[in-house]
């Protein structure tokens, strides 16, 4: 297994805590109040409470007496309201899949903190600048219905058949980090920019049209609603856990090998966080070898620490999954610096 590569009543809920510490006596001032509140790509908190983030933050408030907060979204859409939000800051931390981080750190929503054990995160993995570090490593895949396709697809050509009219589901680009992940992957695939978009063209006579979030998507492939999705290797492994029909797979370009890369949750202390130095508290939690060890138990995703070297069931199952795929880097330099006119020329391909 390549060693890795290159988931609302937070705001309401914030306020009404203040108060009552208020009306309690304790301390108005934000900073000193016992919550933290996360801003977060969806996945890794689980459908019926069984995620690492349920696991995380329960042991976190049981050890600190921080209350963590919960937002969900998808990528950009976290990143979006981080940004509206810039002058009157809500989050404390921001969680996202790339490149959502890369522009967050871009757009100067981000402040440097390094986290104790990153040292242990591979440079590739974490902004030099100390602005961000990935907590789970995860990678780039779609899922299939098993039950119901009587031949599995395997290839990217395979998904412009008639079987696949209206069965067939991705999330969007630039609002979604898988979405946007659809793009990086077929740009790769196909060899750049406008064979990417001429094959997406295609493929929008079968798509069922746009959703802002990706973890959605499975329950529809699991109930045969659709029969194709994208996703991601970390979300999907834990959603298959009650969803026994989902089987996630890595298409290939036709006489090519399949493909994958690394879209790891990476996560970044907000600037001016009004509860910082709770968030600091929480992101080393987050790295600690505890809650690594408990990434692929728990999370079904690969630890970001180098060092954790995770043995169980879920950990070997995992190996076996990217076994044969070829696994790229994407320029993600390149991919922050381009993405609005790459998200534009799949609008344009697809009229969307």
């Amino acid at each position: 297994m390549p060693k890795y590569a290159k988931p609302i009543a937070a705001v309401a809920g914030s306020l009404a805590l203040a108060t009552a510490l208020t009306a309690c006596g304790g301390s108005s001032a934000a900073s000193d109040e016992k919550v933290v509140t996360v801003y977060s790509a969806d996945g890794l908190k689980g459908e019926k409470g069984d995620g690492w983030y349920d696991k995380v933050f329960k042991d976190f408030e049981k050890e600190t007496g921080i209350k963590v907060k919960y937002v969900e979204g998808g990528s950009g859409e976290m990143v979006q309201r981080a940004l509206r939000e810039k002058s009157n800051t809500q989050a404390d931390l921001l969680v996202t899949l790339p490149p959502f981080i890369q522009q967050a750190d871009s757009k100067g929503l981000l402040q440097e903190y390094r986290p104790k054990g990153s040292d242990k995160v591979d440079g590739a993995d974490k902004a030099a600048d100390g602005t961000w570090t990935s907590v789970v490593n995860n990678y780039f895949g779609f899922i299939q219905n098993k039950k119901e396709l009587a031949q599995a697809p395997t290839t990217w050509e395979q998904l412009l058949d008639g079987t696949f009219k209206n069965k067939l589901q991705y999330s969007t680009p630039g609002v979604a980090g898988d979405g946007t992940a659809v793009l990086i992957k077929a740009m790769h695939d196909f060899g750049g920019k406008e064979p990417a978009m001429e094959y997406l063209k295609k493929l929008q006579a079968n798509n069922v049209g746009p959703s802002s979030s990706t973890s959605k998507l499975a329950p529809k492939v699991d109930k045969g609603e659709i029969l194709v999705a994208n996703g991601d290797v970390q979300m999907n492994f834990a959603q298959g856990k009650s969803m026994p029909n989902l089987k996630i797979w890595f298409p290939a370009k036709e006489g090519g090998k399949p493909t994958t890369f690394a879209l790891p949750y990476a996560a970044g202390l907000v600037d001016k966080a009004p509860h910082a130095e709770n968030a600091k508290k929480l992101l080393d939690f987050m790295l600690a070898e505890r809650a690594q060890q408990d990434v692929s138990a728990i999370g079904g995703g690969f630890p970001a620490r180098t060092d954790v070297k995770a043995t169980d069931a879920n950990a070997i199952e995992l190996a076996k999954l990217l076994d044969g795929v070829e696994v790229f880097e994407p320029d993600w330099a390149d991919i922050d610096k381009n993405l609005s006119g790459y998200v534009d020329a799949w609008k344009s391909a697809t009229g969307s």
